[in-house]
């Protein structure tokens, strides 16, 4: 079905002319009907068969036909991801290019200031449409800066993924707030007893659209191969050897993982980066600009780019772990093959993971091609499984990846403190030893010299005959020479003894001096203080009077004596 045969905005269709957007998708052309009606959707398809498009181009012809409240939220939209909150907000200016007066506004987390003070500006003023992870929106209503009674739309994506991630309940707090009136639309890739459940909750009277849930696009060549965990890393470099590969995806199910291939795709100079949980939002957003723009060629990442990412010219997709369930596995290669394009899926199976894999081949209903393992790496293990799924729960998981990297950074320190130990060692023993070291370097072939000279050297030396009977003339001297060595070593001894006594002795009578010293001054000390506070102090007037008191008596008593020298002369 072409799109300009729907009832849409003549606006809208300017805009997928623009895109070149011709041609419907089986579930927008069953979706998009429906929505225009006001009927509630239970979508079910799998990854990458347009359902983005197939609630916007809808809700956002409805905005532009007016009769919805200004200055209030009209839309809002869950994601469960970042990234996938990002890419509907992309396509939404994409499709409102040519609308006048309907706005836009991306909620999500690990952002700053900055970015928080928009949020909160345009979620008061009223945004036509949201775009909100569950956890930073539901923030956003315990602060009371969310007016909910005006929405007219309410549309969950990808909501199978959001419920493995545990926000049901945070899904069923933001559906009280709503009004009766609200249009719900539902988009799942999966269809679960949960999502059954929670369409029973928030859905009234729906049209349920169920294409081919969750099989691979055909274009996809899936192979396999069954290797030990340890030849994992080489038969990925043996990938990348023996084709130019520029736009690939690798799969890990663990973060820790997914650093330690980066970074040893890093030391082989493949230009990569990393995508996972630890990275804060503007690294992520920098890593995808990078993938997308051509920067990178491989990307390593957790199951954070396996929903929803739409990058079209992605050419191979390898798992380095398989998944846990079919699903995850589907949503993994859905990554290539977009766009009526061909893609590859290689998918390394460990021991452990054999079971997993035999599971996903009885959903898929095929068996995918096992290839043999490049040369130099050896012999991988039977393709067969004891029957029993092993490593399952998450927990277990995390465990086994905690305790690998802990292994490895106790090998890290463990030779820095060796080495540490071996150059101290080395330093002090290095000047004591230079003189022997002469003495030893004679006796020892050098080297230097090659295999052949070694040889040679061996035919000089004295045969095993020869040193047998040295060794025995040496024990009988030894045994002659120990009485009297050891009368030279008592000596020696108790000289040594004698020598260490006199010193204590000496040590001691000097501590006892100096300590003697000590306390004679802190006696003198106090003494001087305890006379000084018995005598009362005077102040300094009493002192200037009996200066100026005896100046007077000098006076006094030199007067007469002038007095009379004068008269003597008269």
């Amino acid at each position: 079905m072409i799109f300009e045969s729907l009832d849409l905005n003549s606006d809208i269709l300017d805009a997928l002319y623009d895109m070149h957007f011709e041609q419907c998708t089986p579930i927008q052309e069953k979706c998009i009907p429906e929505i225009l009606k006001g009927k509630d959707i239970l979508g079910v398809a799998q990854t990458g068969t347009g359902k983005t498009a197939a609630y916007l181009l809808p809700i956002l012809s409805k905005l532009a036909d007016g009769g919805y409240p200004e200055d209030s939220i009209n839309c809002l939209i869950m994601s469960p991801t970042r990234e996938l909150a990002q890419q509907i907000d992309q396509a939404f200016q994409g499709f409102s290019y040519y609308l006048n007066g309907v706005s836009c506004v991306a909620v999500y987390g690990g952002n700053d200031g900055n970015r928080y003070d928009q949020e909160l500006k345009s979620l008061s003023l009223g945004a036509d449409v949201v775009i909100a992870t569950p956890g930073r929106f539901i923030s956003h209503i315990s602060l009371g800066n969310v007016d909910l009674s005006k929405v007219s739309f309410f549309i969950l994506d990808e909501a199978d993924r959001m419920l493995d991630m545990g926000f049901s309940d945070d899904i069923l707090t933001i559906q009280k707030k709503l009004p009766k009136t609200c249009q719900t639309i539902m988009f799942s890739a999966t269809m679960p007893k949960k999502i059954e459940e929670l369409a029973g909750t928030l859905l009234k009277n729906p049209a349920i659209i169920k294409l081919a849930v969750s099989k691979p696009a055909d274009k996809i060549h899936q192979i396999a191969y069954v290797c030990y965990e340890t030849q994992k890393m080489a038969i990925v470099k043996n990938i990348f050897k023996a084709n130019h590969l520029q736009r690939v995806i690798i799969f890990s199910g663990s973060k820790q993982k997914v650093k330690q291939i980066a970074s040893s795709l890093n030391q082989k100079k493949i230009n990569c980066g990393q995508m996972h949980s630890d990275l804060d939002q503007a690294q992520r957003d920098e890593m995808m600009f990078k993938f997308k723009s051509g920067q990178i060629d491989v990307l390593v990442a957790t199951d954070i780019l396996s929903r929803g990412i739409d990058i079209d010219d992605i050419t191979m997709v390898i798992n380095y772990d398989v998944p846990h369930d079919a699903e995850d596995y589907v949503h993994r290669i859905g990554r290539t093959a977009r766009a009526d394009r061909d893609g590859v899926a290689i998918t390394l199976i460990s021991d452990d993971d054999i079971y997993n894999f035999q599971q996903i081949e009885k959903f898929l209903g095929k068996e995918i091609e096992k290839v043999p393992l490049p040369e130099g790496i050896g012999e991988g293990p039977e393709y067969k499984s004891n029957g029993k799924r092993r490593g399952t729960s998450a927990k277990v998981r995390r465990r086994k990846a905690r305790d690998q990297q802990s292994h490895k950074d106790k090998k890290v320190r463990n030779n820095k403190k060796n080495n540490r130990l071996q150059s101290a060692i080395a330093e002090p023993t290095g000047k004591k030893t230079s003189t022997n070291a002469q003495d030893t370097n004679e006796n020892k072939p050098n080297e230097k010299k090659s295999v052949r000279n070694k040889y040679r050297n061996k035919k000089d030396l004295p045969t095993a005959i020869e040193n047998k009977q040295n060794r025995d003339q040496n024990k009988e001297s030894d045994k002659g020479n120990m009485p009297n060595q050891r009368q030279k070593n008592n000596g020696n001894v108790k000289s040594a003894n004698n020598k260490a006594k006199s010193q204590q002795y000496k040590n001691a009578n000097r501590d006892a001096d100096t300590k003697q010293v000590k306390h004679n001054k802190k006696k003198t000390k106090k003494k001087q203080n305890f006379v000084e506070e018995n005598n009362p102090r005077r102040s300094t007037k009493y002192e200037i009077k009996n200066e100026k008191s005896e100046s007077r008596l000098k006076s006094l008593m030199k007067k007469p004596l002038k007095w009379l020298s004068k008269f003597g002369k008269k």
